[in-house]
């Protein structure tokens, strides 16, 4: 694969430039095909145009003896995939070795969520840090759990995003959605843009770290960790699972699928259509407890 490091690059720039992936995700790409351009180098020193199925079938078996999950193994494969489908797109290789691979089944996991009463917990019974501080990260956890927003998408908000009412997110592929907040949620955006006051003002993005620059994953990871640790056992306790929550609570209380879809920016419903498994679950619950012969 002498020449396959040049032809990652320009994968790696195209899904940045055409298909517009996040950071994150690209890093995740980058790292998987490095993964499989070391195993190709160090068993076959082959170039990419000669690589079989039966090399990318021996480097799916490498990865299952080193027990990785199977999520991890069908996320490097289809890394994998997607960079041959590229190859093939650019008339890089004549045909792909990867179209007959069969990725491990994966077992169906349950979004994970907090609770209904440990969440009004970590609203209404925490104490925050007075000040700048505590309204910044109060602020950080409503809009998590009241829009269902990705972390992504809260890091890269504007002051200028937020408008009465609403709130601008730029979610994937740079699609645009709007957001409605409640009047709690407003209220404590206008709490904490007046304890941030002047002090920050030349920086454009709505919550920032004390030092006034722009937020980043671990600090908002930190965070989330920490106040999610005071009223929940999970052993999760990231952003991601505060949108699960988002998501599975309007559900719980009637709201429509669809509607749900539009405020996560979902491209399909099938994404949003796994958070029914949690609602059937709690509707399984409450029927076998109510009813007479349950």
């Amino acid at each position: 694969m002498s020449e396959s490091l040049t032809n990652i690059n320009n994968y790696l720039s195209y899904l940045e430039l055409e298909k517009r992936y996040s950071k994150h995700t690209i890093t995740s790409y980058k790292r998987d095909l490095q993964d499989f351009k070391e195993f190709i180098d160090e068993f076959y020193q082959l170039p990419v145009n000669q690589i079989e199925l039966t090399h990318v079938r021996s480097y799916m078996v490498s990865l299952l003896e080193k027990e990785l999950a199977k999520t991890s193994v069908s996320r490097k494969i289809s890394s994998v995939k997607s960079f041959f489908k590229y190859l093939l797109k650019e008339n890089i290789i004549d045909s792909s070795p990867v179209h007959l691979i069969e990725t491990p089944k994966l077992e169906k996991r349950l979004p994970v969520f907090i609770k209904e009463d440990e969440l009004t917990k970590l609203f209404e019974e925490i104490q925050y840090e007075e000040g700048f501080s505590g309204a910044r990260d109060k602020l950080i956890l409503t809009l998590f759990y009241q829009t269902g927003m990705r972390l992504s998408e809260l890091i890269n908000l504007k002051v200028s995003d937020v408008y009465e009412g609403e709130i601008k997110v730029l979610g994937k592929r740079n699609k645009e959605r709007i957001i409605p907040l409640t009047k709690g949620t407003i209220s404590l955006i206008h709490l904490y843009l007046e304890e941030r006051g002047d002090k920050f003002s030349s920086n454009s993005y709505l919550i920032v770290t004390d030092k006034g620059n722009k937020l980043y994953e671990k600090f908002v990871y930190r965070k989330v960790n920490h106040y999610l640790s005071l009223v929940s056992s999970k052993q999760k306790k990231s952003p991601h699972i505060l949108r699960h929550t988002f998501a599975t609570h309007m559900l719980n209380n009637g709201a429509d699928l669809n509607a749900i879809k539009e405020l996560l920016g979902h491209e399909n419903l099938a994404a949003t259509q796994v958070y029914t498994h949690n609602t059937f679950q709690k509707l399984k619950s409450i029927h076998e407890q109510s009813h007479p012969r349950g």
